[in-house]
């Protein structure tokens, strides 16, 4: 194949539907351009015909394969766009709430929309984490804080909508809720829930009051990280999902992906980066010593992202502009002049987390919580859209194992 090629020609050789290729595309996995009257969108030929040999089924993708058809993010080439929507305007204009309503529904939520958790599953959250230990990070807490919220909430199963969405507010209310507070005694304690879950979060992860600009990028951050498309914890989420798993399953599926450390874990290596360095030297030290041991710096790059993170731009500049002069931003910007001195690729939405961390005086493990509480809200869109649908996910395998036999000696080739 040669030249340029429409987009049905295209999506024919490589066994998808037209979406499927402008995902491709805004995942820079294809390069497409216009015609000349610009009317058409055209393919490099070339390029379909060696991504339909390397990553192609030996036959189209049946009912529940992957790949995935979704409606909730598109990734742009440096941020993503909720149902449309640019992140960062979002992250400047909305509530984490009203941005779950629009991942959820592509709606405004309504004013009796309810954030409460049930007042017994956060006491079973509570009482789980009894025989914890006291320095326990609160990603390890909220595992195991969703499966005992689960246990209380007979209308789990309901997994219309309506019952799916209450059901959310609810169990983001509870992880929050159950969480030890950070200026409190242990779990549970404090004042009850209430205000945005912004605020209440703070409160969970922060011994001081919250500043309102550091609370302005505090909620940012949980609005930048709501979504990113089929992520691999969204992946296991909608695998769930897709079995009519329950929200709760749906959502401790996706805690136990997202603690890995080459995921929302990655903003704690970035916390324990920054906690080292003291001064600029302390930097260059911190940076090479990585190097040194072949290990990657942690909060810099991005698989998608490759030319630089947007996310990351503007909640470093919401941290700025909140603590100007701060001795920890000071730390944080020694470390991007080493990266950048070292020929190093620039940081990522992980990097930021872990510098607001350090400016608010979050508690150690923060970002993770932060994480993790912005990605339940994209769990849940991507499982209404499951619930939706009538059969499982069905990923499927290239074996490479050896040769399988059929009844009767013949041989399958491979």
């Amino acid at each position: 194949m040669e030249g340029w090629i429409d987009a049905a020609a295209a999506a024919e050789r490589l066994g998808v539907k037209p979406a499927t290729l402008y995902a491709y595309v805004s995942r820079g996995v294809l390069r497409r351009r216009r015609d000349t009257d610009g009317r058409r969108s055209l393919f490099d030929a070339a390029q379909v015909e060696e991504l339909a040999r390397r990553g192609r089924p030996r036959r189209p993708p049946g009912p529940g394969e992957l790949a995935i058809e979704s409606e909730i993010t598109a990734l742009g080439p440096d941020r993503p766009y909720y149902r449309g929507r640019d992140v960062l305007d979002l992250a400047g204009t909305a509530t984490f709430e009203q941005v779950a309503a629009w991942l959820w529904s592509g709606g405004s939520p309504s004013a009796d929309d309810g954030w409460e958790p049930r007042a017994d599953g956060v006491a079973a959250a509570v009482a789980a984490q009894s025989g914890l230990p006291s320095g326990l990070l609160p990603m390890d807490r909220l595992q195991l804080i969703a499966a005992a919220l689960a246990a209380t909430d007979p209308l789990r199963h309901r997994l219309d909508d309506d019952g799916v969405t209450a059901t959310a507010r609810s169990l983001i209310a509870g992880l929050v809720e159950a969480l030890p507070p950070a200026a409190g005694p242990g779990p549970g304690g404090g004042p009850p829930a209430a205000g945005r879950i912004a605020v209440r979060l703070w409160r969970r992860l922060c011994p001081r009051p919250p500043e309102p600009a550091l609370l302005r990028a505090f909620e940012a951050a949980l609005v930048l990280l709501a979504d990113h498309e089929l992520a691999a914890s969204t992946v296991a989420a909608r695998v769930a999902a897709s079995v009519r798993a329950d929200p709760y399953a749906v959502v401790v599926s996706g805690l136990g992906v997202l603690s890995g450390p080459l995921h929302g874990g990655a903003s704690y290596g970035a916390e324990r980066l920054l906690a080292e360095v003291a001064d600029p030297a302390g930097a260059s030290r911190a940076v090479a010593g990585r190097l040194r041991a072949g290990e990657r710096v942690p909060g810099l790059g991005h698989p998608v992202y490759r030319s630089g993170d947007a996310r990351c731009a503007l909640l470093l500049d919401l941290v700025r502009d909140a603590a100007p002069g701060h001795g920890r931003l000071a730390a944080a910007e020694s470390v991007l002049d080493e990266a950048r001195r070292q020929g190093l690729p620039p940081p990522n939405i992980d990097f930021a987390l872990a510098v607001l961390g350090a400016v608010a005086g979050l508690v150690p493990g923060a970002g993770e919580a932060v994480f993790a509480v912005a990605r339940t809200c994209g769990w849940v869109a991507h499982a209404l859209e499951e619930y939706r649908r009538a059969t499982p996910l069905r990923p499927r395998a290239v074996y490479t194992g050896t040769p399988v036999r059929a009844p009767g000696g013949r041989g399958y080739a491979r």
